[in-house]
């Protein structure tokens, strides 16, 4: 699918997304990725949703933003408290949701000026 966007930006935006990629400023990548607004996408060492484990949340906290969005794959899945407890420590808002809806959400709210950061596995 792609995603249009009304008004052009500098930051970091998804632009379309697909089965096992997603589209970063016309720029497909593959597999799970991290996405900010203002810095280069990075590889999330998260596959898939069953192999999150701690140490995957603490990278995000130590970006310290004021929302983390967790795209969990094609289904929408909440992975354990005790995982995304170095964010909730932090008092880092967290919103869990499937990754298509964690794209569009990680777009309207970077157009927003908020410190965002989506962590998403592939769909």
């Amino acid at each position: 699918m792609k995603l249009q966007s009304d008004d052009p930006t500098p930051h970091n935006q998804v632009t379309g997304y697909g089965a096992g990629w997603i589209e970063v400023n016309g720029e497909r990548h593959q597999g799970s990725m991290i996405l900010v607004p203002d810095a280069p996408v990075v590889r999330w060492a998260a596959d898939r949703f069953e192999e999150l484990a701690v140490e995957h949340f603490e990278v995000l906290a130590q970006r310290q933003p004021e929302v983390v969005l967790i795209g969990t794959g094609a289904r929408h899945r909440f992975p354990h408290p005790r995982l995304t407890e170095p964010l909730a420590r932090l008092r880092i808002g967290v919103e869990v949701m499937d990754t298509q809806a964690a794209c569009r959400t990680y777009n309207i709210l970077m157009a927003e000026g908020r410190r965002v950061v989506a962590a998403l596995i592939s769909i």
